[in-house]
């Protein structure tokens, strides 16, 4: 039964409204005001509205419905000014409505692809010439970015790192102490922490504000209209931006990335350090589980269940291919086993998606909206043929490692968490094949029985060591 005291999901959404559209009168003098809610992790709004009789558009974005990162709204706010007050092209901020929470940009046209892998996955991105041409402008854009004088964002809160392990881990060690404040622990990421502060690039300097999830924004034509969401952006090693660039493709089409390197490099005057791309690439995919991996255990309005699952499983994989190029290492492929049967399961999960299919559209329950939900049972339909399979094979790589079998998955993960805290780098290729193997498992799921070999959640880290210049 509703709790009365509990607003509905219909209720929260006419109260956002309301609240969003009375703060735009206020205090821009807006009239005829709409709002249309866009499907992203976080609430986001486009509005339309007119301002002295002249129709105008703007931006809102609101704080999100669970801790995903360790930074408010208001640090992303005062990034982003900071940005535009020293001319890289990103949306002015017009102000902050303090209930619901949320940023109050301009409105910038452009096309850009979609940044969930479930939209990337259902309508694959290209890279058009006119994109391209855009895409190597944003890399000018980027080294303007990071010839920015860091104080200058310091002094709108940025935290200026004091040594090499700062500079390189400052940012991902505000995410991994999340999990110790929501109560969180798993192998994967203990194993990636503990590799990064073993192999901290000591010799880097250089600080710069980054991006911290380079390469969104938008585009008409070849021209760069806005970069977009600098919500973790933070002082570091420019560095991490080209990693990051890196990590995001071809889950996100971005062209040709070692020609956008030159350019990068070009525009800079002085040659990259491909050992320390590679190494901050490790460091981006890693830190980048650390949201969807907190959105699996929410249970709050909005967010996206599935896209957690498939993000947790394909950025992890993508992670260990990374790790694997600097460790020098070989891979293992794995094919999919047939299907296991569950039919009592099946006819569950089909009753649910049925029921969740014939809820009635609204302006709170929009069609994207009922399909989100919709995924889940279809999500799990789907890892429940294989659930057996993952976790025997998951059980099995854990007892060649430790000696000693678990009784289930969960004794599994425990004993496997207590074997990488005392372990050394003696073991650091034992337990990237195994980390591999185990997403590697969770991704032929995703894509499913006969998929195709260039799948998006099949896609592969390429590799960049290879195009470094010799010592």
């Amino acid at each position: 039964m509703h709790d009365l005291a509990t607003p509905t999901h219909a209720e929260s959404h006419e109260r956002d409204v309301a609240q969003l559209s009375r703060w735009l009168e206020t205090n821009l003098g807006c009239t005829e005001i709409e709002l249309q809610k866009q499907r992203r992790w976080r609430p986001v709004w486009h509005a339309y509205a007119r301002q002295n009789g002249k129709p105008v558009e703007y931006l809102l974005k609101g704080d999100r419905t669970w801790p995903t990162h360790p930074y408010p709204l208001d640090y992303e706010m005062r990034m982003q000014r900071t940005l535009h007050e020293n001319g890289i092209p990103i949306p002015a901020i017009l102000g902050m409505c303090p209930d619901p929470n949320t940023i109050v940009m301009e409105w910038v046209s452009g096309g850009r692809d979609p940044g969930l892998i479930q939209e990337a996955i259902e309508n694959r991105s290209t890279m058009s010439a006119d994109r391209w041409k855009a895409s190597l402008r944003y890399m000018e854009i980027l080294a303007d970015m990071h010839r920015i004088p860091p104080e200058k964002f310091e002094a709108a809160g940025a935290t200026m790192p004091r040594d090499a392990t700062e500079i390189a881990l400052g940012n991902y060690e505000r995410f991994h102490a999340m999990t110790g404040q929501l109560g969180i622990t798993d192998p994967l990421l203990e194993f990636c922490v503990r590799w990064l502060r073993r192999n901290v690039p000591e010799h880097r300097s250089a600080i710069s504000f980054v991006t911290g999830d380079c390469g969104q924004f938008l585009s008409e034509g070849p021209e760069v209209t806005c970069i977009l969401d600098v919500e973790i952006g933070h002082l570091g090693d420019p560095m991490r931006d080209l990693a990051c660039f890196r990590g995001r493709h071809p889950i996100e089409n971005m062209g040709d990335v070692p020609a956008l390197f030159l350019h990068y490099e070009r525009m800079v005057g002085a040659p990259l350090d491909y050992d320390v791309i590679a190494y901050h690439t490790v460091s981006f995919l890693a830190e980048a589980i650390y949201g969807p991996m907190f959105g699996l255990r929410e249970t709050g309005r909005g967010g996206d269940w599935v896209e957690s699952a498939v993000q947790v499983a394909m950025i992890g994989r993508r992670c260990m291919e990374a790790l694997a190029e600097i460790l020098d290492l070989r891979l293992d492929d794995i094919l999919l086993p047939d299907a296991e049967p569950t039919p009592t399961e099946d006819m569950a999960l089909d009753k649910l998606a049925a029921d969740i299919g014939r809820l009635e559209e609204s302006e709170a329950l929009q069609d994207w909206q009922r399909g989100i939900m919709l995924s889940i049972p279809a999500y799990l339909r789907k890892r429940g043929h294989y659930r057996s399979w993952m976790e025997r094979e998951d059980i099995a790589d854990v007892a060649d490692l430790i000696g000693t079998r678990p009784a289930n998955i969960a004794e599994a993960d425990a004993a496997l968490t207590r074997f990488i805290e005392a372990a050394g780098p003696e073991h650091d290729a034992a337990l990237t094949r195994l980390f591999h193997r185990r997403t590697l498992r969770h991704c032929l799921v995703i894509a499913g029985p006969g998929a195709a070999p260039d799948h998006l959640a099949l896609a592969k880290m390429e590799p960049i060591l290879d195009r470094k210049p010799p010592a």
